[in-house]
């Protein structure tokens, strides 16, 4: 079992930069996949972000591609989302999630568990 604690949402102004962590738990954590979803009200939680287990691929969903960063430090399991250039569409819920399978994959019916979400707000 693996639990997810994300942290560092807030409001910022468009142009802004904003720093998401996701700490897990769990000794496996390190062998997971793990990506960052979005969802914004009335809309379906949108792909972000994934990084593979080693770190040394990443995936990114093309509305912030250039923008934001993946990163994971698996000797504290923490994955993080660097978020610059921020923009007012980018205001949603950010979720982590683990896939256990590391299937790599950008549909968050794949990932076996999630945090709890932050919110992320950006004023124009």
């Amino acid at each position: 079992q693996v639990q997810l604690v994300e942290s560092g949402g807030g409001l910022v102004q468009a142009g802004g930069s904003l720093r998401l962590s996701c700490a897990g738990s769990g000794r496996t954590f390190t062998r997971y996949t793990m990506g960052w979803f979005r969802q914004a009200p009335g809309k379906e939680r949108e792909f972000v972000a994934a990084i593979r287990w080693s770190g040394r691929s990443t995936f990114y969903g093309d509305s912030v591609k250039g923008r934001f960063t993946i990163s994971r430090d698996n000797a504290n399991n923490t994955v993080y989302l660097q978020m610059n250039s921020l923009k007012p569409e980018d205001t949603a819920v950010y979720y982590c999630a683990a896939d256990r399978h590391n299937s790599g994959s950008f549909y968050a019916r794949d990932y076996d568990y999630w945090g709890q979400g932050t919110q992320v707000t950006v004023s124009s």
